[in-house]
């Protein structure tokens, strides 16, 4: 007969005799251990521990929460969680330990509390993964870093050039936004400089600190434009983020969010940005709990509200909310005593922006400037003064650099109507063939490109080839070359 004692065959005797040799193990390598219960109380510390902790007694930790003896502590976490965190770094007194966190079960597998072991405080094994981790936490600061600066405002009041009464009237106005912290209406043609006055009245206010957020109402899908306003909890709709999403007012809270083309914005959604503007809350898709916000809202547009709201596509009641102060940002046609400074601002601007040679725009060349009337106002004058710069091999831009791109007879591109000796025709046939000389020119003056042809022209690239077949113009279009 074997001398052995009888091995316990019982699976729960097994598993409890297992658990009590894996704490005391874990007990007796570890460099310390601590336990709590489900409310947070130490119940249980090792002597090892007390030197760490500054303690001379385990009676002095008893019972008190365990944020009193280490501060920052995660073990409330797991305790409430029933999560483990099964290997972090831990600072305590200014030096790191590895250390393991796991919940305490009862019988019935229900969380009771947790237990921490601190795994070693000699780290000479761990230094490939505590620089791991130290590589981690450098290029999370450095990501954060930049989502905040692609979030920063960098235009200010001096970027808005001019000295006409419509640019000094908009800067008065805006100078008086930005020392309020009321909601503001931007309003004036595409290309005016709205985004740009909007972040240089952020950067000059209380806020210039915090984020600003631009959004373009109509770039955003309309099955979208909810969530990316307000966010949405995790599931909210299919495909939604498994994490939720923040929404752009949580994404500016205590900055400025700019929102373009307000004008665009559907009608079901506007009840919901009134109620933010008012209540400075919002309530995220697929929530029933509202959040406070701290933002303010300058908004935009092109368009006429006001015509918007005769029309029933834009709510009375939002507008009056977002026009308490009305900012009206002048064309540049309005403005051609400021075209020598704003072409000086932009020639910089572009300059600076690429390897262009030092640019200087002659008189002839900001003589056939001033002729043209700018439907794209400083965003048109911009593309083609770059443009002009990259098609410039001296640099010095003249009348004649600009004859190929500026379109209606400003300059020398589309030829303009001339009088014409001979017999009167009827107006229509004299229409006609002004309308095929303006096509001619227009192609002439693109080198064959029909979309910059029809862009010269303000008319779409499918309109642009119904007339050239209507003319019998024949073309081979370049545009895709």
């Amino acid at each position: 007969m074997s001398d052995r004692p009888a091995i316990a065959s019982d699976p729960e005797s097994v598993r409890a005799r297992a658990m009590e040799t894996l704490f005391e193990r874990l007990e007796s390598l570890c460099e310390g251990a601590i336990a709590i219960d489900r409310a947070g109380r130490v119940v249980y510390v090792n002597e090892k521990y007390l030197h760490s902790l500054r303690l001379k007694h385990a009676s002095e930790a008893l019972g008190r929460p365990i944020e009193e003896i280490i501060p920052n502590s995660l073990m409330r976490r797991v305790a409430e969680t029933g999560e483990p965190i099964l290997l972090d770094i831990m600072e305590l007194g200014g030096e790191p330990l590895v250390v393991t966190r796991m919940p305490i079960e009862d019988e019935n597998r229900n969380v009771i509390g947790a237990i921490g072991f601190v795994l070693s405080d000699h780290l000479d094994n761990l230094k490939p993964l505590i620089a791991r981790m130290g590589q981690l936490e450098r290029d999370l600061r450095l990501a954060k870093r930049q989502l905040s600066q692609g979030r920063a405002a960098r235009f200010t009041f001096d970027d808005y050039v001019g000295e006409t009464s419509g640019i000094a009237r908009a800067k008065e106005l805006a100078g008086r936004a930005a020392r309020q912290s009321v909601t503001v209406l931007l309003a004036g043609e595409t290309g005016t400089g709205k985004e740009l006055l909007a972040q240089a009245i952020h950067n000059a206010s209380s806020r210039a600190e915090k984020p600003f957020v631009s959004v373009n109402v109509a770039a955003i899908p309309e099955t979208l434009v909810e969530s990316e306003f307000f966010g949405a909890v995790a599931g909210a709709y299919t495909g939604a983020d498994r994490k939720g999403r923040d929404g752009k007012f949580r994404t500016a809270d205590g900055g400025t969010l700019f929102l373009d083309e307000i004008g665009e914005m559907p009608l079901q959604l506007q009840a919901k940005l009134l109620r933010a503007l008012q209540e400075r809350e919002i309530e995220p898709v697929g929530s029933d709990k509202v959040t406070k916000v701290d933002v303010r809202v300058i908004a935009a547009s092109n368009v006429d509200l006001k015509k918007r709201v005769s029309e029933g596509t834009f709510r009375a009641d939002l507008y009056y909310r977002l026009n308490v102060l009305s900012i009206e940002l002048p064309p540049l046609r309005d403005c051609v005593d400021d075209l020598p400074d704003i072409c000086a601002r932009l020639l910089d601007d572009i300059i600076q922006s690429g390897d262009y040679l030092k640019a200087k725009l002659t008189p002839s060349g900001l003589a056939a400037l001033a002729r043209y009337d700018w439907p794209g106002n400083v965003r048109e004058l911009r593309n083609v003064l770059e443009r002009a710069l990259i098609l410039s091999d001296s640099g010095r831009l003249t009348a004649e650099d600009f004859a190929r791109m500026l379109p209606g007879g400003t300059a020398v591109g589309i030829a303009a109507p001339q009088a014409v000796a001979g017999p009167i025709v009827p107006f229509a046939e004299a229409e006609a063939a002004f309308e095929k000389r303006t096509l001619e020119g227009a192609l002439e003056a693109a080198h064959g490109q029909i979309a910059e042809a029809a862009r010269m022209l303000q008319i779409s690239r499918a309109t642009f080839y119904k007339k050239l077949a209507k003319y019998g113009l024949a073309v081979s279009d370049t545009s895709a070359v």
